[in-house]
């Protein structure tokens, strides 16, 4: 049964000619659902460690540095240049960012807050904050930054500008799905690791003319 629904899956994004992300949880059962993946045709990424920190903790106020700004984003030539800096940090397209972001702005806009943080007009890094109604817990995603901007408390500054939205909305707990290089940040923070997670996605495979 769990194999049929890992290809029914595939098949229904791949009629739509899209990719798909199916996220594991290190706890996850069966123990070899990974196995099932990979033999669907399934390719994992790097392994993200799951973390969750107490909202009023991180509420602070947001310590931008020199030279940055920090913005809420909201319009479409914003997200596509949000999504063109995540195409340059991650060496992928991630142009599909910008059409997500906007509909789920339009259809949800009370669920979802889009930072974005320039220099001279460029956008270095941006992020995201989800919340899940009927839940205390709201997720952050999307954060990213160009290489030559790190180091510099950008990704904390929006860590804390998100939080504070979320402390407003009556959200306790934040959770994130952090990569090697945020971890450390995140921890820092008084974020505390609770399991790991490793994105497996599925491309469709190109087509020739």
């Amino acid at each position: 049964m769990l194999d049929r629904m890992i290809v029914e899956q595939r098949e229904y994004f791949a009629g739509r000619g899209e990719a798909v992300e199916w996220k594991t949880q290190a706890h996850d059962v069966p123990a070899d659902l990974e196995s099932r993946l990979r033999a669907a045709g399934f390719v994992p990424e790097d392994r993200e460690t799951v973390l969750v920190g107490e909202t009023a903790s991180m509420a602070g106020e947001p310590v931008v540095p020199e030279g940055i700004q920090v913005r809420l984003a909201r319009e479409r030539p914003d997200l596509e240049r949000i999504a063109a800096m995540k195409s340059e940090v991650w060496a992928a397209d991630y142009s599909w960012v910008a059409a997500d972001l906007q509909h789920r702005l339009a259809s949800g806009p009370e669920n979802l807050v889009v930072f974005l943080a320039e220099a001279s007009g460029e956008v270095v890094s941006a992020a995201w904050l989800e919340i899940n109604p009927g839940t205390d817990f709201a997720g952050l995603w999307g954060g990213s930054t160009l290489p030559a901007w790190r180091g510099r408390g950008i990704y904390k500054a929006l860590v804390s500008a998100r939080a504070q939205v979320a402390a407003a909305r009556g959200v306790k707990y934040l959770q994130v799905d952090a990569s090697a290089d945020s971890e450390p940040i995140l921890e820092r923070l008084g974020f505390r690791a609770i399991t790991t997670t490793t994105p497996f996605v599925w491309t469709p495979p190109a087509t020739g003319r």
